[in-house]
């Protein structure tokens, strides 16, 4: 992975949570449950070295993209990250950042991401929502696949899907910031500055999660349909950023009718940046693996190389949270530069 561009080292961990207050949508014989990735500021020179993903993961995701057989699952298993377990993490009290997958896919998909926030201190907490991905390691010994997949077909399915993962969410916040919080290292959290961000049908979450919590200060969507995810009223003038495909999707009256309605009904700071060459998956890790092993579905030509296409998710989604939950002034989002010529800022 490339390496973050933060100041700090960074620490990895990972949570089981379980609510039992609630039934699984889609396998409503059982609980909800989450794993959760968490990423923290840590010391340097201490921990091991932190695994991509497990192997039984990894060849179920390989499998979805049609990659099953381009190169072993081990391969995509044993990337090197710059986050180390165990790591001895910094003291002092830092934001936090929620991170959402987009639907089908896993948690891990955002590393290059995670890894950056932790890097420019905030702990991030990188979710996957039970029987929402291709393939996630539980507990026990369980790879738990998608079963939404095969059930949510219509547009009251999804947003039946950011409704759920919104209350994951608060449910997740409680289990962190509460008295009797789930993460040994919980102390790290200022409880005061948490955000939200996630990609595809996670970024819609941002919005439903902001909307049924009032904890949450500031959100992005990342190339996600809305699904009606941002009330008429609005989100209480909590800040919201908007970051997609520059195309006739997430242009102002686009296809995607719901980003001019969530721009209009946003009422708070807001941005709407499109990103020329950017297909969906170019702000997740995945673009990044196509073109460095030269796999067949690799970047065409014309559009953003992987490593470029995480090099703007990282400075945009980095320099929001920089701004809303550090309050830091950031030039980056005032308007067009020519360091970043492929952002275009959308204001209807």
């Amino acid at each position: 992975m490339p390496r973050p561009t933060g100041p700090y080292a960074v620490g990895r961990d990972t949570l089981h949570l379980v609510d039992r207050a609630r039934r699984d949508p889609w396998v409503p014989d059982t609980a909800r449950e989450l794993m959760v990735g968490m990423f923290y500021p840590a010391l340097p020179g201490t921990g091991t070295p932190a695994p991509y993903t497990t192997v039984g993961e990894a060849g179920l995701f390989l499998k979805s993209f049609g990659l099953g057989d381009s190169f072993p699952a081990e391969t995509l298993s044993a990337t090197a990250t710059h986050g180390r377990v165990g790591a001895w993490p910094d003291r002092r009290r830092h934001p936090l950042v929620v991170l959402s997958p987009g639907f089908g896919v896993s948690r891990f998909t955002l590393t290059g991401l995670a890894e950056e926030l932790a890097s420019r201190g905030y702990v991030v907490a990188a979710v996957d929502h039970a029987y929402e991905s291709v393939g996630t390691a539980f507990p026990g010994g369980r790879i738990l696949t998608c079963v939404a997949c095969e059930k949510a077909r219509s547009e009251q399915d999804m947003e039946a899907v950011t409704a759920g993962r919104g209350k994951d969410v608060s449910f997740l916040l409680d289990r962190l910031t509460g008295p009797r919080p789930a993460w040994r290292y919980a102390g790290l959290i200022d409880r005061n500055r948490i955000g939200m961000a996630g990609h595809s049908i996670g970024g819609a979450s941002s919005a439903s999660a902001m909307a049924g919590d009032s904890r949450i200060r500031a959100g992005v969507n990342i190339d996600g349909a809305f699904h009606a995810a941002v009330p008429a009223g609005g989100l209480d003038g909590r800040p919201f950023m908007m970051l997609g495909t520059d195309d006739g999707t997430h242009r102002p009256a686009g296809t995607d009718a719901s980003w001019d309605q969530a721009w209009h009904r946003l009422d708070g700071w807001k941005r709407w940046l499109t990103v020329a060459g950017a297909t969906h998956y170019s702000f997740a890790d995945i673009p990044l693996f196509l073109d460095e092993l030269g796999l067949p579905g690799a970047q065409p030509p014309q559009t953003l190389s992987g490593g470029r296409s995480l090099d703007i998710t990282r400075a945009y989604v980095g320099a929001f949270f920089d701004l809303q939950l550090k309050h830091t002034p950031q030039p980056l989002l005032d308007g067009p530069t020519p360091t970043e010529p492929e952002i275009v800022f959308n204001n209807p």
